[in-house]
């Protein structure tokens, strides 16, 4: 079995995930579920506010087991800490290199982190490589390690930005800065999709098209905490402070993200999936999951999604490839 990593904000070195884990929900933790039909899954624990650069640091580190840093010349520039946690001792995984391998999959920004992760592995920062010493500078900065990634899912992530968020963040280096739509097109711009490494994105929508043309929350489908956001999103269409326009492709939605942007980032080549057709550096853009943003994780407080058999078909058909 192919060694298997999980990124998202609640992870397995948090308190609160063994109360209630984010991967599983109230219909219990997935990560359990998965490991026991022979898959060694792990849970990680980044920021959930903020940045995807600083997410994709902390990520690293807890998969290597070293001290989290977020880099001289971006911390300098943001006005932060270099340094963080202290992994050492306490690798997430026990082995992660060319020859072993990991699967990520990233819900909601996790996409966006996992893909910062993925491109700082693959090509490093040259602004860091600039800014900071041979010997000081961490090797996520360095870059070629593409080959320690096998594949990349994202899950109701928003690649291209999000209209749950109409007006851009002030606050520079966080994850509503980044969810902004001008901004992950920007950031899109930056991301490296490697010519070896599978690409997956699975989108949710718990929308209905009304009669007026707008999108509807679906009731049936979507946790009351979501409903007005969708109701809003799905009529909800303009132009960007950027220019960007988005019309009436971006009304569907699972009440937090947009499907049409849960589907691949703009500037990375991408193709519906098809079984047996899959083919690494493009994004496999899986059939769209009925159900609203917290859906893949098992549901939250009205709905209770059992989502097992999803992802055991899904890691299955990576192991095949």
């Amino acid at each position: 079995m192919s060694l298997f990593t999980v990124l998202w904000a609640g992870g397995s070195y948090d308190v609160q995930y063994k109360l209630m884990p984010y991967w599983g929900m109230f219909g219990g933790e997935l990560m359990k579920k998965l490991n026991s039909e022979g898959f060694n899954c792990y849970a990680a624990s980044v920021s959930g506010t903020a940045s995807a650069w600083d997410r994709a640091c902390e990520l690293y580190a807890q998969l290597t087991g070293t001290v989290v840093d977020y880099g001289e010349a971006h911390s300098e520039e943001y006005g932060h800490d270099r340094f963080g946690t202290d992994y050492t001792g306490k690798a997430l995984i026990p082995a992660f290199d060319a020859e072993n391998k990991i699967n990520l999959l990233g819900h909601s920004f996790g996409g966006a982190t996992m893909r910062v992760f993925a491109t700082l592995m693959a090509a490093g920062d040259e602004t860091e490589r600039n800014t900071t010493s041979e010997e000081d500078i961490s090797p996520l900065f360095q870059g070629g390690k593409a080959d320690w990634i096998y594949s990349l899912t994202s899950l109701a992530a928003p690649h291209n930005g999000t209209t749950a968020y109409s007006a851009p963040s002030t606050d520079l280096d966080t994850a509503a800065y980044d969810m902004y739509i001008d901004h992950a097109m920007a950031l899109n711009e930056r991301m490296v999709t490697d010519e070896d490494t599978y690409y997956f994105s699975i989108a949710c929508s718990a929308t209905k098209k009304a009669d007026d043309g707008t999108y509807k929350a679906d009731k049936k489908l979507m946790e009351l905490m979501f409903q007005s956001s969708a109701n809003e999103m799905g009529s909800y269409t303009g132009v960007t402070a950027g220019g960007y326009e988005f019309g009436e492709e971006w009304l569907e939605n699972d009440g937090l993200v947009n499907t049409i942007s849960a589907k691949a980032p703009t500037s990375a080549p991408s193709k519906d999936y098809e079984e047996g057709e899959v083919a690494p550096g493009i994004w496999n853009i899986m059939p769209v999951y009925q159900g609203d943003h917290m859906s893949l994780q098992g549901g939250m407080l009205m709905t209770n999604v059992q989502v097992r058999e999803l992802y055991l078909n899904h890691l299955n058909m990576i192991n095949c490839l």
